[in-house]
C-alpha cells in the first residue's frame, strides 16, 4: 500500500520550481519568485517591468534581455560582483529590451575573442547606471545604434579598461549613434589603452567627473567625440598621464567625420593638467567640425593651450 501524500509535498508538487527557491540569489521583486540563474530571472518578467533584486556575492553568471524593462540592483551596493560571466559572445548584460537600470553592481574580468567584453552590451534602449563600478576588462559599456534613446551615467567608476592590440581598439565607454549620452559624478582611471569615453552620440553632456590618467598605459583621448557632437562638458577634472599612445589633445570632436553638428558645443569650467613630474605641449580641445564651439574658463596647467583647430 502507497503511503498517504503529505499536506506539505502537495503544495511542493503544485507550487513552480522558481517559487520555491527561497534562498536563490535573483529575486523578481514584482512577483516575489527567485532565481538561481539571471537569465531565468530576466525571461520571467517578459515585456512587463520588473525589478530584479541580486543578493550579495560573486557571479560568473550573465544574461540577455530580450524584452521588457528591467532594473537589476544590489541588495546592498557593492556587494554584487560579475566576474567574467559572458553571454552571446559579447558581456555579463546584454540589454536589448525597452528600458533597464543598473544599481550598485561590480563588473570585472570581461573579455571576449574580438575584445570586445564588456560589463554592459546595450543594443537599444535607454540605460541608467548608477554607483556601480567597472575594471579590469576590455570594455565598460559598451553600445549599438539607438538615435531615439539616452545613455545616462552617474555617480560610476570605470578603471583598467581598454586597448589598442593590432589596431582592435576597446575604450571604457564607447557609445554607437545614440541620441544622448549623459555622464555625472562619475571617475576614470588607471586606462590599458583607448579613450576614456568614446561616443559617436548627437548630444553628449559629460559634467563634474575626474579623469585621472596618471596610471594610465597607451591611452588615447581622455574625451573622444569622433563624430561630432552637441551638448555641455563642464566642471570636469582632467590628469593626462605620461604614458600615451596619443597625448596630442584631451578632448577631440568631430575626428573622423561630421556627422552631427558641434556648433554650440559648451566646454567650460573645467580642469586640466599634466600628471607631477610630465612635462610636454599638447591641447586641451582639438577640432576638425571647423564650427564655432563655446569654449570659457577652463583652468590649464602649464604646456596646454586651449584650442587647436585641425
Amino acid at each position: 500500500m502507497k503511503p498517504a501524500l503529505t499536506l506539505s509535498l502537495l503544495f511542493a508538487l503544485a507550487t513552480p520550481l522558481a517559487a520555491q527557491r527561497s534562498d536563490a540569489p535573483f529575486v523578481v521583486e514584482e512577483s516575489g519568485e527567485s532565481f538561481y540563474r539571471l537569465d531565468e530571472a530576466v525571461k520571467s518578467v517578459g515585456d512587463g517591468d520588473a525589478t530584479i533584486t541580486i543578493a550579495p556575492g560573486s557571479y560568473k553568471d550573465c544574461a540577455i534581455q530580450t524584452q521588457g524593462s528591467i532594473t537589476y540592483r544590489a541588495a546592498r551596493a557593492g556587494s554584487v560582483v560579475f566576474d567574467g560571466g559572458i553571454c552571446d559572445g559579447k558581456a555579463a548584460l546584454v540589454l536589448d529590451g525597452r528600458a533597464a537600470v543598473v544599481e550598485g553592481i561590480i563588473f570585472q574580468n570581461m573579455r571576449v575573442a574580438d575584445r570586445n567584453g564588456s560589463g554592459i552590451r546595450l543594443q537599444q534602449g535607454n540605460l541608467r547606471v548608477v554607483n556601480a563600478l567597472f575594471r579590469n576588462s576590455e570594455q565598460g559599456i559598451l553600445t549599438h545604434d539607438d538615435e531615439n534613446s539616452t545613455l545616462t551615467i552617474d555617480r560610476t567608476t570605470f578603471t583598467g579598461l581598454g586597448g589598442c592590440p593590432d589596431g582592435m581598439c576597446s575604450h571604457s565607454i564607447y557609445v554607437g549613434k545614440y541620441g544622448r549620452v549623459i555622464v555625472t559624478n562619475s571617475r576614470f582611471d588607471r586606462g590599458t589603452g583607448g579613450h576614456y569615453v568614446k561616443s559617436r552620440a548627437a548630444r553628449n553632456d559629460i559634467s563634474d567627473n575626474s579623469f585621472d590618467d596618471t596610471q594610465g598605459r597607451e591611452t588615447n583621448y581622455m574625451i573622444d567625440l569622433p563624430a561630432g557632437s552637441t551638448g555641455n562638458i563642464v566642471r570636469n577634472i582632467f590628469v593626462q598621464g605620461r604614458n600615451k599612445e596619443n597625448y596630442s589633445a584631451f578632448i577631440a570632436v568631430a575626428a573622423e567625420n561630421r556627422t552631427h553638428r558641434s556648433g554650440g558645443l559648451v566646454v567650460s569650467g573645467n580642469k586640466a593638467s599634466l600628471a607631477p613630474g610630465v612635462s610636454r605641449n599638447t591641447t586641451f580641445v582639438a577640432d576638425w567640425s571647423h564650427e564655432p564651439l563655446r569654449i570659457s574658463s577652463n583652468q590649464l596647467g602649464a604646456g596646454l593651450q586651449t584650442f587647436e583647430t585641425r
